[in-house]
């Protein structure tokens, strides 16, 4: 009885948390694709980077010049699994579905290694959902070049954030 209130203190105090792993939402994907777009051949991107499909950014082993897009969505499907892991790994504090889906197309769109050393990671893991959002409009350059895409998108990315 004793280990029981003892447990439910410590649960009912907030210091045992599970983290809850999230998905992204079809709202989330539909999100990613919309800014992506579709492009089935082998394209540069706005800096300069081999890209295929829904914005895949081609590895050094990978040789795709023309795809279906079968075969798009599932690599759409196994770049948004890292994506997702990166948001559930590294942030710490609780999110809504919306504050997912768009970090979740933020480190799509940026990589996970700058997200892993952002402000924003840094900011949104202190609980200062406002400075969070604030941030990701300052990622809006591409080739070191402020790009109108990238601010459209970032601004979209926080107003998901926000709703």
């Amino acid at each position: 009885m004793n280990y029981l209130i003892v447990i439910t203190l410590v649960l009912m105090s907030g210091a045992f948390l599970i983290n809850s792993k999230k998905s992204i939402s079809l709202n989330g994907i539909n999100f990613i694709k919309s800014h992506e777009g579709w492009r089935a051949q082998l394209y540069l991107d706005a800096a300069g980077f081999a890209t295929i499909g829904y914005g895949h950014l081609l590895k050094p082993d990978e040789d795709y010049f023309l795809i279906d897009k079968t075969e798009g969505e599932r690599i759409l499907k196994e770049d948004l699994k890292i994506a997702e892991s990166a948001v559930n790994d590294f942030v710490k504090v609780e999110l809504t579905q919306g504050m997912y889906d768009s970090l979740v197309s933020f480190v799509f769109n940026l990589g996970v290694g700058a997200f892993k050393r952002s402000t924003l990671l840094n900011v949104l893991n202190a609980g200062d959902y406002e400075s969070a959002s604030n941030e990701l409009l300052r990622w809006n350059r591409a080739g070191g070049e402020i790009n109108q895409g990238l601010v459209n998108r970032r601004r979209a990315e926080r107003n998901l954030f926000l709703a």
